[in-house]
């Protein structure tokens, strides 16, 4: 578990954009599912998500309507668009080739090392 649920520097965006890709959503609603498929690892602050939302939306890769939620409450839900299931693959990609990096490092036993000994 992450010391305080926080997440990582640059992956808000990319959270965002997958939990989308489950199907749309109401802002609050984006932040329960974030939490929810983490198993109650990672944890947002509304402070931080409806910024990225309207920035996503800005960039063209999140697309809003205004709705009614589960509560009966006006809500703007909001869905990927062709470009935010585009740069959620390059995003994904990218993620998992950092994690595999890092993951050979953490795990490197002495011996395996090729270059680099002082």
């Amino acid at each position: 578990m992450l010391g305080s649920r926080e997440l990582l520097p640059g992956t808000l965006d990319m959270l965002i954009l997958k939990a989308l890709s489950l199907g749309p959503a109401h802002g609050y609603g984006v932040l329960l599912r974030i939490e929810a498929t983490s198993r109650g690892l990672l944890s947002l602050e509304q402070g931080s998500l409806y910024p990225a939302l309207a920035r996503l939306e800005r960039k063209g890769v999140v697309t809003s309507e205004w709705g009614r939620s589960d509560n009966n409450r006006r809500a703007k839900f909001y869905r990927l668009s062709v470009a935010g299931e585009a740069r959620l693959a390059t995003e994904l990609e990218r993620w998992r080739e950092m994690v595999r990096a890092v993951f050979n490092v953490i795990e490197a036993e002495p011996g395996e090392v090729q270059g680099g000994e002082a």
